[in-house]
C-alpha cells in the first residue's frame, strides 16, 4: 500500500490517522534534524553519549572476530552512528556499513559526512524501505535500529517489525535497539511539545506533503499540532487538530470532511521500562545480551541476539 492508499484509508476512518512512516520525505528529514538539535529533545544527546562513550564495550559484546556488516535501518544522516563507527574502526574491527533510508537526501548527507571525516570506512548506501533489504551473502551482521523508533510501533505492527528483523538475521547476528525509557513525565512532554514549534512544523509537513504529491488542498493555517504524554502506559500520542469545519479535496480520491477540533492521529512514541524491553525481546525470539544506558538512565541501546 502506497502513500495515497494509506492516506485514503487513514482519513476514511471514524478516528482519523496518518502513518508516521510518511514523515520522512526530504523536507521532513530536514525538520527532524532540527528536532534532534533541540535542547529539550534529550534522546539525541543520550544516545550519542552511549554510542561515543561505550563503543568499546559494545564492540567487545559483539564477539565478531572476522569481517562483518553493520546494517542500519532508518539511518538518516548518520550523525550519531558515524561516531560509533569511528570508535569501532579505531578498535581494529573490519566491517562494511550499509545505511538504509527512504530519503535520498539524508543518504547523500550521510555520505558527505563519511567523506569529510575520511575514516576509511567501507560502505554501501541502500535507498529504500528497510523491509525490502535482504542479505546477499552470509556475513556476521550487526543490525542497528536506533533513535527510539521502536516506540512508534504497537501491537501487531511491532510484532511484524521485530519478527521481520529476526527472519533476516542468521544465528549469532546481533541487533542494537534504541529504546526511550520511562522517566519524569515533564521531561518527555517537553521533548514532544517543544516551545520552538519545530515538532508542529514536522507534523504539519504531512499535510503539505499531501498537497505537493497527492494534489490535496489542505490549508495549513487551519490545522494545529498537539501532543500528550500518558505516564500510566508510557505513550506519547501526537495529533493534528482541525481548527474549523472544513472539507479537503485529495486529488481524484474524493473529499474528506473534518469537524471543528477533530483529531488526526499522527504518531505513537512509547516509552519502556527495562522489564518491558526484556519481555518484548523474549516474545519475539531474541535474548537480551546487554543494556547500554546513558548516565541519566534516560535512554538505552539494548543489544539483542537472535535466539531462534
Amino acid at each position: 500500500m502506497g502513500f495515497l492508499e494509506h492516506v485514503v484509508e487513514g482519513l476514511g476512518r471514524k478516528e482519523k490517522s496518518l502513518s508516521s512512516m510518511y514523515f520522512y520525505d526530504d523536507i521532513g528529514s530536514r525538520l527532524f534534524q532540527e528536532i534532534m538539535s533541540m535542547p529539550e529533545y534529550y534522546l539525541t544527546n543520550s544516545e550519542f553519549e552511549i554510542l561515543s562513550l561505550q563503543a568499546t564495550e559494545i564492540g567487545k559484546q559483539l564477539e565478531f572476530n572476522e569481517h562483518f556488516d553493520i546494517v542500519e535501518y532508518g539511518a538518516g544522516d548518520g550523525s550519531k552512528t558515524i561516531v560509533f563507527l569511528e570508535a569501532l574502526k579505531q578498535q581494529g574491527f573490519n566491517f562494511t556499513y550499509i545505511p538504509i533510508d527512504v530519503s535520498k537526501q539524508a543518504l547523500e548527507a550521510l555520505e558527505d559526512k563519511l567523506k569529510e571525516r575520511d575514516l576509511g570506512i567501507k560502505y554501501r548506501l541502500y535507498h529504500g524501505d528497510y523491509s525490502t533489504y535482504q542479505k546477499t551473502k552470509y556475513e556476521p551482521t550487526l543490525y542497528l535500529f536506533l533513535g527510539a523508533n521502536i516506540g512508534n510501533y504497537q501491537g501487531q505492527g511491532r510484532r511484524q517489525l521485530l519478527r521481520g528483523f529476526n527472519e533476516k538475521m542468521d544465528k549469532g547476528d546481533k541487533l542494537l535497539l534504541g529504546v526511550d525509557l520511562k522517566k519524569h513525565p515533564r521531561i518527555i512532554q517537553k521533548a514532544y511539545d517543544d516551545p520552538h514549534g519545530i515538532t508542529g512544523r514536522f507534523n504539519l509537513n504531512l499535510l503539505a506533503r499531501m498537497n505537493r504529491e497527492l494534489g490535496a488542498n489542505f490549508q495549513l493555517d487551519q490545522f494545529e499540532f498537539y501532543a500528550n504524554y500518558t505516564p500510566s502506559n508510557g505513550e506519547v500520542n501526537s495529533y493534528i487538530i482541525s481548527l474549523r469545519d472544513q472539507n479537503v479535496q485529495i486529488g481524484d480520491s474524493g473529499v474528506f470532511h473534518f469537524d471543528r477540533y477533530e483529531l488526526i492521529h499522527t504518531e505513537l512514541s512509547k516509552k519502556y521500562s527495562l522489564e518491558e524491553i526484556e519481555m518484548l525481546a523474549k516474545e519475539e525470539h531474541f535474548e537480551v545480551q546487554h543494556h547500554f544506558m546513558d548516565c541519566m538512565h534516560h535512554f538505552v541501546d539494548s543489544l539483542w541476539v537472535k535466539s531462534l
